[in-house]
């Protein structure tokens, strides 16, 4: 049986200061499922994730949400229905403890947090150790850490994250895509942007390819692991700088 897409973009359009960085995007996000975007920087990647935040407002087209469509909604209305993202280069509170930032990722929710932060320590035992730790002295792959923890706290169903294992060391990499996999395994839907392509498409149920504002592949994570014009554009040894 098909699964229902939580998420829908329709011929999304997207410009910054004249410049068209999304050009008629059409995605669909199935629930339960790791969608990844991957693609060359500056393929409108982030762009299209700062959109559904409604961080960044549409040009044209259609966001739709569980059937809903919530194109222009206000990014605490994005949140308050249960889509969260975890920025690119993590974005914590530096001068608030590990407890305070995950605090505050449950900032619009009504019931108790306690649970739901215990939660978030059984994930990460790394930050529970650090809880009262201030957020700014933690590594770069703490931080990450931190940065999906908090996202965690608002009760996503679906989360999104950009690049998290940008800068990060090989090892710490991997622990961040095994908790995705967790994440997931856990019921939330996960929509990944991640120029790591290897990494990203082997975790990923499906996969699009983003070139310059536009789709241009499409397919399972198999697939386009497997396809030729992937592989030899995305797939070569990239040296990035770690920084964990």
């Amino acid at each position: 049986m098909a699964k229902n897409n939580i998420l829908t973009l329709d011929n999304l359009y997207v410009s910054y200061g004249g410049i068209r960085a999304v050009k008629g995007i059409s995605l669909n996000v199935p629930e339960g499922e790791i969608v990844t975007l991957i693609g060359a920087n500056g393929a409108g990647k982030s762009t299209i994730l700062r959109t559904i935040a409604s961080l960044v407002k549409a040009e044209s087209g259609k966001i739709l949400y569980q059937g809903e469509e919530i194109t222009g909604k206000s990014s605490t209305a994005i949140v308050e229905k249960g889509i969260t993202l975890v920025p690119e280069g993590r974005r914590v509170f530096a001068n608030l403890t590990v407890l305070e930032n995950l605090k505050i990722g449950g900032y619009l929710r009504k019931d108790k947090l306690e649970s739901d932060i215990e939660w978030v320590y059984k994930l990460f035992p790394r930050l529970k150790e650090r809880s009262w730790q201030m957020a700014g002295t933690l590594s770069g792959g703490e931080q990450q850490m931190l940065a999906v923890g908090r996202a965690l706290m608002s009760k996503p169903k679906l989360i999104m994250m950009d690049e998290p294992s940008l800068g990060l060391a090989p090892i710490i990499v991997n622990d961040i895509m095994n908790i995705i996999k967790t994440i997931n395994k856990e019921g939330v839907t996960i929509l990944l942007v991640e120029q790591n392509a290897n990494l990203a498409l082997k975790i990923a149920h499906y996969g699009y390819v983003c070139e310059t504002g536009n789709i241009s592949i499409e397919g399972t994570g198999a697939e386009l692991l497997n396809d030729e014009s992937v592989k030899a554009a995305y797939l070569g040894k990239s040296k990035r700088k770690a920084n964990s």
